[in-house]
C-alpha cells in the first residue's frame, strides 16, 4: 500500500494514541511491514461483519520476533492491538481501533506433522486447507472445517472456536487443541495446555508473572466452579463467552482451551499444537428429502445414531434463492423430492463399507411412519455438486435481486439436536412476527442453525427494530438450552445479549478471566466483556449517505446504484483462496489490497469520504486497481458476484477525467486501430517491432516490459482472404476478433472450416468491427460505447434476423454477454445482441450435436481462458474434446497472468510471471512433445509462447485437425515454436 508520507499530522492521535510516533518506532524495531497510511486503514476497516472501525494502523510481522516487538511498543504507547487472519469474522471482532497483526502473509508455515502422535504444529497465519492437504497423504485431517476453509487461518479459527460440517466427527477446535504458544500485552511468552496438579506446583514455585497468572485461573474456576458447571449447556456447539469449563478440575484446566474462543482479547498466539484425526479415505453421501425443514429437524436424533461424519440441513427457501440467483440448477436437480433436506456423510475405510452405513440408515428410516425421499450419492463430483448446494448460503441470501440485503446478527445460534426441529418453528414464527425473512440451514447434527436476516440497519426504526429481535432471539435460544452463538463467535454483534445466556455471576467470572490476561483492556478491546452495542459502529447506520454518483455502467442487477454494488463484498473472502480464477493477483503477492475483497472495500471507504478523501481520484483506490487484471474470476466465483473488473473500468473512467492516460493505454487500448494500420503494411510494422533498436524503443515509450517480445502482425489478416459463402446452410457471422483476425488468422480460418464443414453458411462483418475489449482495461468507457453503437448499426439486419455469431476470443465474447447490456441498457438490438453471441464450443453443442468429428486419441493440457472458466463455462469445451477422444486435463490454473496487456507491462511483468508460474507454465514445460496445449485466448496463448518452448492451438484448430483425421489414429509433429 502507498507508503509516502500522508497528513498524518492530522491523524497522529487515534484513540488516544500518538500513531506517527509509534508508526516511527515500529519501522525501525521490525522487519515485518507497517503501514499506517490511509489506504491500509480503511482496508482493514472492517470484516465480514455489520461493523466498521479503523484501525491504527496495520503492521505485518515476517516473525514471532516482529510480533513480540510490536507488542512491546504498543505497550509502551498503550495502544490496543488486534491480532487478525484471513479476516472472516463475522461478529466484529476484527475490527477495531488498534493496531492490526496481520500474520497471514508470512507467519503461515507449517512446523511439524508428527503422523505417529496425530498432532500438528502450525503459525497462526496456516490456511486451514493447507493443513488438511498436508496431513491428508498420511489419512488424517483437522476436524472442524468451516465454510471458509480454503482462506480461513488456523489463528482466527483458534479465536473463534470454528466448526463445521466435520465438527461432528472430531468436535469443535478447543476439543482439537493439545497446546498453545502465547504472549500477552505485559510482554510474557510462554506455553500453556492441561495442568496436572505436579506441573501446576511447579509453575507456581518459579513465581513471577506466569505464577500469578495460574494461581489466578485456578481460583477463578474454584469459585465459579456451581455456576459454570450450571450455566453453559451441555451441547455440541456452544461458541458463546469464554470457555471457562476447560478450568474446572475435572477437565485438566486445560489453560490452552480456555483461550480458545477469546476472540484476540486476552492474549496473542504464536504457535499452535493441534490434535489430528484419522480422515476416511471413502465417503458416501446419503441426501434425505422431507415435506419441510421442520421434519428434516425432527429426524436429526435419529439420523445421528447411524454415526455419520457429517449431517447438513437446509430448507426450500434457500432452494428458491439458488433459482433466483440461477446458482448451480444441475446440482440442485439431484437432490430428492422435498422442501427439507438433509445431507448425511458417511466415512469408511472403502467404498463399500461406507455405502454399507448408509444403506443401514436408509434401512432404519423406511421404517418410520413417514419415511423421507433418499438418494444415495457414491460418485466423487455428485458428492461435491451436492455440497455445493449447502455451501452456497451465502451466495444464495445475502444479494438477491428484487429483495431487500441480508445481514449477520442472528448468523450462528444453536440448540440441543433433540430440541432443533422445535427452534426452528419457534424461530421462523419470530422471524414472522418481527417481519423479517431468512433461509434456514446449517450443522443440523450438532443443531446449529445460520440464517441471513433483512435486518433493516440504515434507519432510526429499523435499528431499534433489530436490537429487539436479537434479544427475543436470544431469550428463544437459552429457554430451549442451547447458544447465541454456536460457530462465529461473539465479538460485538452477540457481545451484549451474554448476560442473557450466562446470568450475572458468570459474566462477572469472564470479567474476571479478561481481566487475568489484560488487566488494561488493551487486547480487542470492547469485543466480548464489556463490549459496544451491537448497533454501535455500524457499518451502514443511520449516518450511511453515499453519494448518487453518475457511472458508465448501469449496475441493473444493482439498483442501478454503484454504491449498493459495493455492499455485494460481505468480506467472507473467497478471493483470498489458492484455486480457482479469483483472484490472480492476490494469489501472486497475497496482499489483502491485492483481493477482491480489499479493492471492493478501498472503492466503498471512497465513497464513504472520510478515511479515503480523494473520491474518484483516490490514490490508494488507483494502487489497488492497478494490478487487477479484469480477469472476471470474481464475477464468477465470488458468493455473491463482485465484478471487480466492471468496477475497475468505471473508476479509471472517473479517474482518467481531464487528464491524460499512460502511453500504455493508447497503445494497447486501441490495438484494434494499430493492428488495422499495420495490415496496409504488415513487414514494415513487424521490421519495426521485431528488430533492434526499434522494438527496445517502442518498448521503452510504451512501458513495456523489456523481457517481453511484441506479436508479430500477420502477413494477410483473416478477413482479407475470406469470402463469405453464400450457401444453403443456416447462416452464421464468425466475429473476426482483432486478436485472430490480425495476429493469428489461422485461428479465425480453422473456425470457418470447421462451420463451413459443419453445414452452415459463414460470414464475416462486411467492414472492420471491433468490440472494444481493451479499451475497458483502461477505463475508455466513452469509445467503447462508440464501439458497440457501430457493432449494432452495422449489424442492424442481421441481429433483427436472429443470425447468431461466433466468437473465438472468450474475451470478446464476453463483451457481448456482459458489458453490451450494461453499457446501452435501453438499447432493445443490445439486448438482442447479447443474446446472439456464442462461443465456438457452446455454438456447436446447440447447433450440430451430431456434426461426426473424427477421433484424435491424444493427450491435450487445457487451459480456460479466465472468461470461459468465470463466465461461460468450459462444460460445452469437455465434451467436444471427450467426442475427439482426446485424453485432457482442465487445468486449474487460475489466469495465466498476461491478461490482455497486463503481462507486457513492465511494472506488472513480475506479478505476471508469478501468475501463470502457479500451474499453467510448470505444467506445460512438462508435458510430453506429443500433448496438445490448448488455449482459446489470445493472451494465454502468447504468455505459454513467450516463455515456454511450447506452441499452444485454439480449439478451432484441434476440431478442424478431427475433420481432416483419419479414423485411425493420427500423430502431429510436435508444437514448437520457430
Amino acid at each position: 500500500m502507498l507508503q509516502e508520507p500522508v497528513d498524518i499530522s492530522a491523524l497522529s492521535r487515534r484513540g488516544g494514541v500518538d500513531a506517527k510516533s509509534l508508526e516511527r518506532e515500529l519501522r525501525d524495531a521490525i522487519s515485518g511491514e507497517v503501514r499506517f497510511d490511509a489506504g491500509s486503514r480503511a482496508l482493514y476497516a472492517t470484516d465480514a461483519s455489520n461493523y466498521r472501525q479503523v484501525p491504527i494502523g496495520v503492521v505485518i510481522p515476517r516473525s514471532v520476533d516482529d510480533v513480540v516487538r510490536t507488542v512491546a511498543l504498543c505497550r509502551q504507547h498503550r495502544a490496543p492491538i488486534l491480532s487478525r487472519g484471513g479476516g472472516t469474522s463475522l461478529c466484529g471482532q476484527c475490527c477495531n481501533v488498534a493496531v492490526v497483526m496481520d500474520f497471514s502473509k508470512y507467519l503461515n508455515r507449517i512446523l511439524e506433522i508428527d503422523v505417529e502422535h496425530k498432532f500438528a504444529r502450525v503459525e497462526p497465519g496456516v490456511v486451514l486447507d493447507d493443513l488438511r492437504g498436508a496431513a491428508e497423504p498420511h489419512g488424517l485431517t483437522f476436524a472442524p472445517d468451516p465454510a471458509t476453509h480454503t482462506h480461513n487461518t488456523l489463528g482466527g479459527m483458534l479465536g473463534n472456536n470454528s466448526c463445521g460440517p466435520h465438527s461432528v466427527m472430531g468436535g469443535e477446535t478447543t476439543h482439537n487443541v493439545v497446546e498453545l504458544d502465547i504472549l500477552t500485552y505485559d510482554g510474557l511468552r510462554m506455553t500453556v495446555g492441561a495442568t496436572d496438579d505436579e506441573t501446576f506446583e511447579r509453575i507456581v514455585g518459579e513465581g513471577g508473572r506466569r505464577a500469578e497468572i495460574y494461581c489466578e485461573l485456578r481460583d477463578l474456576a474454584a469459585r465459579h466452579a456451581d455456576e459454570i458447571r450450571r450455566r453453559f449447556p451441555p451441547i455440541p456447539r456452544r461458541v458463546s463467552g469464554f470457555n471457562l469449563p476447560p478450568l474446572l478440575p475435572e477437565n485438566g484446566f486445560h489453560v490452552a482451551c480456555s483461550l480458545v474462543g477469546s476472540e484476540g482479547t486476552c492474549v496473542t498466539v504464536l504457535e499452535a499444537k493441534l490434535r489430528l484425526v484419522d480422515w476416511p479415505p471413502a465417503r458416501s453421501l446419503l441426501v434425505l428429502g422431507y415435506p419441510s425443514v421442520f421434519e428434516a429437524a425432527d429426524h436429526v436424533p435419529m439420523v445421528m445414531e447411524a454415526r455419520p461424519i457429517a449431517l447438513e440441513g437446509f430448507d426450500d427457501r434457500l432452494i428458491a434463492d439458488m433459482k433466483a440467483m440461477q446458482l448451480h440448477p444441475r446440482n440442485i436437480a439431484l437432490l430428492p423430492e422435498g422442501a427439507g433436506w438433509l445431507l448425511v456423510e458417511f466415512g469408511g475405510a472403502d467404498g463399500a463399507q461406507a455405502d454399507e452405513r448408509a444403506q443401514a440408515l436408509m434401512d432404519r428410516l423406511r421404517q418410520t411412519p413417514l419415511p423421507p425421499q433418499m438418494a444415495l450419492y457414491h460418485d466423487p463430483r455428485e458428492q461435491q455438486q451436492i455440497w455445493k448446494v449447502r455451501e452456497s448460503g451465502l451466495g444464495a441470501t445475502a444479494h438477491l435481486p428484487d429483495k431487500p440485503l441480508t445481514w449477520e446478527g442472528w448468523e450462528d445460534s444453536s440448540v440441543p439436536p433433540e430440541r432443533l426441529g422445535e427452534y426452528l418453528r419457534e424461530l421462523r414464527a419470530l422471524l414472522e412476527k418481527h417481519g423479517y425473512e431468512g433461509d434456514l440451514y446449517g450443522h443440523f447434527g450438532q443443531g446449529c442453525v445460520h440464517t441471513r436476516i433483512d435486518f433493516d440497519l440504515e434507519s432510526a426504526d429499523g435499528i431499534p427494530r433489530f436490537r429487539e429481535f436479537i434479544h427475543a432471539a436470544a431469550r428463544l435460544v437459552t429457554r430451549l438450552g442451547g447458544s447465541i452463538s454456536g460457530e462465529h463467535g461473539d465479538g460485538q454483534s452477540k457481545a451484549e445479549l451474554l448476560p442473557i445466556m450466562y446470568g450475572d455471576e458468570v459474566m462477572q467470572a469472564f470479567r474476571e478471566f479478561k481481566t487475568i490476561w489484560d488487566p488494561g483492556n488493551r487486547m480487542n478491546p470492547g469485543k466480548v466483556i464489556d463490549a459496544h452495542r451491537a448497533d454501535e459502529d455500524l457499518r451502514l447506520g443511520i449516518a450511511y449517505d453515499p453519494p448518487r454518483v453518475a457511472t458508465q455502467f448501469a449496475y441493473g442487477s444493482d439498483n442501478h446504484d454503484f454504491a449498493r454494488a459495493l455492499l455485494r463484498c460481505v468480506g467472507v473472502g473467497e478471493c483470498r483462496g489458492k484455486t480457482g480464477v479469483m483472484c490472480p493477483s492476490y494469489m501472486a503477492t497475497g496482499e489483502e489490497m491485492h483481493s477482491t475483497r480489499g479493492r471492493a472495500r478501498l472503492l466503498f471507504e471512497m465513497l464513504r469520504g472520510e478515511t479515503l478523501t480523494g473520491g474518484w481520484q483516490e490514490p490508494a483506490v488507483k494502487e489497488a486497481l492497478d494490478l487487477c487484471l479484469s480477469c472476471k474470476g470474481c464475477k464468477g466465483e465470488c458468493p455473491v458476484h463482485v465484478d471487480m473488473a466492471t468496477y475497475k473500468a468505471e473508476f479509471l473512467s472517473h479517474y482518467y477525467e481531464g487528464r491524460r492516460r499512460p502511453a500504455a493505454a493508447y497503445a494497447f487500448g486501441l490495438i484494434d486501430r494499430w493492428a488495422r494500420l499495420a495490415s496496409r503494411m504488415p513487414r514494415v510494422a513487424n521490421y519495426f517491432s521485431q528488430h533492434e533498436p526499434f522494438a527496445a524503443i517502442a518498448k521503452r515509450v510504451i512501458g513495456i516490459a523489456p523481457q517481453r517480445s511484441l506479436p508479430a502482425f500477420a502477413v494477410k489478416p483473416f478477413t482479407h482472404t475470406f469470402c463469405n459463402r453464400r450457401g444453403a446452410g443456416t447462416p452464421v457471422i464468425l466475429w473476426p476478433d482483432t486478436f485472430n483476425n490480425y495476429f493469428h488468422p489461422e485461428v479465425a480460418q480453422a473456425a470457418a472450416e470447421v462451420l463451413d464443414g459443419a453445414g452452415f453458411e459463414v460470414r464475416v462483418p462486411r467492414i472492420h468491427l471491433c468490440c472494444g475489449r481493451p479499451l475497458y482495461e483502461f477505463g475508455m468507457l466513452d469509445r467503447a460505447r462508440q464501439y458497440l453503437l457501430r457493432i449494432l448499426d452495422t449489424l442492424d439486419a442481421e441481429i433483427r434476423q436472429g443470425i447468431p455469431i461466433v466468437g473465438l476470443e472468450p474475451a470478446c465474447v464476453t463483451v457481448f454477454r456482459e458489458e453490451l447490456p450494461e453499457i446501452l441498457p435501453d438499447n432493445e438490438q443490445a439486448m438482442r445482441l447479447s443474446r446472439l453471441v456464442f462461443p465456438l464450443a457452446e455454438f456447436l453443442a446447440q447447433h450440430a450435436p451430431d456434426f461426426p468429428f473424427a477421433p484424435l486419441r491424444r493427450e491435450a493440457l487445457v487451459h480456460g481462458h479466465c472468461h470461459q472458466r468465470a463466465i461461460l463455462g468450459m462444460d460445452a469445451d469437455a465434451a467436444l474434446l471427450g467426442k475427439l477422444c482426446l485424453d485432457f486435463r482442465i487445468l486449474d490454473s487460475g489466469c495465466c497472468g498476461m491478461a490482455g496487456s497486463f503481462g507486457f507491462e513492465k511494472a506488472k511483468y513480475e506479478v505476471s510471471l508469478r501468475c501463470g508460474e502457479r500451474v499453467l507454465l510448470p505444467a506445460v514445460r512438462k508435458a510430453d512433445d506429443s500433448t496438445l496445449i490448448i488455449a482459446d485466448g489470445f493472451s494465454c496463448r502468447e504468455q505459454i509462447l513467450q516463455t515456454t518452448p511450447r506452441r499452444p492451438v485454439h480449439l478451432a484448430q484441434v476440431l478442424r485437425l478431427a475433420m481432416t483425421a483419419k479414423p485411425a489414429a493420427t500423430r502431429i509433429s510436435p508444437e514448437r515454436r520457430e
